[in-house]
């Protein structure tokens, strides 16, 4: 199976990769193949249904929206956060739903959009059912599908294959774990980028892979810089407070404590990492980074890597960023998880601060063995966290665990920069297991559902 940067950074909409950009796209999808089997002319009613996570926290993520802007055709990635919530007033004002944006039916949200958190389906979580009906009442077609985390969605026989990317077969350099990339790169005396665009390239040309990674650094610094300045409260209801432009205001003006303050730059990234949240919480454009809960933490990190250490002598430190980053997150898909509702939230802010740690140590020259022990590092002190958000908001505590997460990830590369490769005595792989069992251990309030941990413990007013 291949996993790469076009599967690890996706470009979507807030607040949630699994709970909102999944949604929006099984949605579509589930109309396209009733469109190419009975034609939209065809349907009279359509019906949606969400089960456990999904709807446990789906009105915070926006899971009952998204569900509609993608029935109306609406694609996350090419997605206008400023119009969307004109759709959503129409089609409460008028019951009617525009079916991929063309034909029109009658829609009533009482009826035909129904949250059953109280069932979990077997597979995943994050599960939705859709209907389309004809005019006598009769299932055109009916579909499961799962939204599994970072904006990855299967129906339900990919399911029963357990694979969302058989079809990617024909990599020079395949590999499951890390012990099988290490030993790929040691016997092609390779660095892990170099193994990740070779594998990248079977599938498209070099130039689109740039031109995406170009694209995708692109949008994290719009995002941030946007993120600095929008101010305001959160939508959702517990009056969260946007921070990020009063900490730009308050560091620009205490910019001389830079030079008398060796850990300044580390407020510049809480900033820039709480930006990118903070315009993921109120539904603005944002890298899948792997996830949406978890955008801030690369974003921030990179721009760290971009002030404080690039060098005009070493064009490719971007690059092989990416690459690194998305090798890493790639182990964690294939052997872990990167889904919230599935492994809490050491498969999103440990998962992100992880590939973050591997992407900084590689662009700053480190051997393929410091960028393992950094990655490692990096999710070792995170596991068995946990995905409690307050009132099923992508607000709190997730806003400042990114912060959290992109100062990990750091001093996570920075650790690893400093030690000899043969000093670390914990592997990636033994560490990816691990979190896949404390996963499998964990109970299922702390995974997305909002039922335990500080969902539960702090009011919400």
């Amino acid at each position: 199976m291949h996993f790469g940067v076009f599967d690890l950074f996706k470009i979507g909409i807030g607040p949630s990769s699994s709970h909102t950009v999944g949604p929006m796209k099984a949605a579509r999808l589930f109309l396209e193949r009733v469109e190419a089997e009975h034609g939209l002319d065809s349907v009279c009613r359509v019906r949606a249904e969400a089960y456990g996570s999904l709807a446990l926290t789906g009105s915070g993520h926006a899971t009952d929206k998204a569900i509609l802007w993608g029935l109306e055709g609406v694609a996350p990635e090419t997605a206008d956060p400023d119009t969307l919530p004109a759709r959503i007033t129409r089609i409460e004002t008028e019951h009617s739903l525009h079916l991929l944006d063309r034909c029109k039916i009658v829609f009533e949200p009482e009826t035909d959009l129904l949250f059953k958190g109280e069932q979990r389906l077997p597979f995943h979580s994050n599960a939705m059912k859709f209907f389309a009906f004809d005019t006598y009442g009769k299932v055109l077609r009916g579909e499961t599908w799962y939204s599994i985390g970072g904006g990855f969605v299967i129906d339900e026989a990919e399911a029963g294959r357990n694979s969302a990317a058989e079809a990617h077969t024909g990599e020079p350099y395949p590999f499951s774990s890390c012990d099988e990339l290490l030993e790929i790169c040691d016997r092609e005396n390779l660095s892990i980028p170099q193994v990740m665009m070779a594998n990248e390239t079977a599938f498209r040309a070099e130039d689109a892979i740039l031109g995406w990674i170009r694209k995708v650094a692109g949008v994290m610094e719009n995002c941030i810089e946007r993120g600095v300045r929008q101010k305001g409260r959160l939508p959702g209801g517990l009056s969260v407070t946007r921070r990020a432009p009063m900490m730009r205001d308050k560091l620009m003006a205490e910019a001389a404590r830079a030079e008398t303050d060796p850990l300044a730059s580390m407020e510049w990234v809480n900033l820039w990492a709480m930006a990118v949240n903070e315009e993921n919480a109120s539904g603005g454009k944002v890298v899948t980074a792997p996830t949406n809960g978890a955008a801030g933490i690369i974003p921030a990190v990179l721009r760290y890597f971009d002030r404080h250490h690039r060098r005009s002598s070493d064009p490719d430190a971007i690059t092989r960023f990416f690459l690194t980053s998305a090798a890493i997150g790639a182990l964690y898909k294939k052997n872990a998880s990167i889904s919230g509702a599935e492994a809490g939230c050491q498969g999103e802010v440990g998962v992100a601060c992880s590939m973050a740690a591997g992407g900084l140590a590689s662009a700053l020259g480190g051997t393929n063995r410091q960028i393992e022990n950094a990655a490692e590092i990096a999710m070792e002190h995170n596991l068995g966290l946990t995905c409690d958000p307050v009132g099923g908001l992508v607000q709190i505590p997730c806003i400042e665990r990114n912060a959290i997460g992109a100062i990990k990830a750091i001093n996570a590369a920075r650790l690893a920069l400093m030690s000899r490769d043969a000093e670390y005595k914990v592997s990636l792989d033994q560490v990816i297991e691990t979190m896949r069992q404390t996963a499998a251990d964990m109970n299922d309030k702390y995974k997305e559902t909002s039922t335990g941990g500080l969902a539960v413990n702090v009011p919400v007013c």
